[in-house]
């Protein structure tokens, strides 16, 4: 039996929870400026399986990398980190 490789796990906070077992989760990451030295912060947005619909807007989560599930979907909710409370 073939191991598997290691997946990338990513955390950051989901954005939008409209579609149908599926969250956009954004990620934030710091990139140093070449010119001025300065950390800036960039940010990637995710479409991620979520199979109980379990996750709501603000909520903190861990993706892990996973096989394709549909033209977009690369992405597997691994757990909440965070709930949020509700604005």
């Amino acid at each position: 039996m073939k191991k598997r490789g290691l997946r990338r796990t990513l955390e950051g906070q989901v954005v939008s929870n409209k579609l149908d077992k599926t969250v956009v989760v954004r990620v934030e990451r710091l990139v140093k400026d070449p010119q001025y030295k300065k950390y800036v912060r960039r940010y990637s947005k995710f479409l991620a399986h979520d199979e109980e619909n379990a996750c709501g807007l603000g909520d903190k989560v861990r993706i892990i990398e996973h096989r394709p599930i549909s033209k977009r979907k690369r992405w597997k909710v691994q757990a909440t980190v965070t709930k949020s409370t509700g604005v």
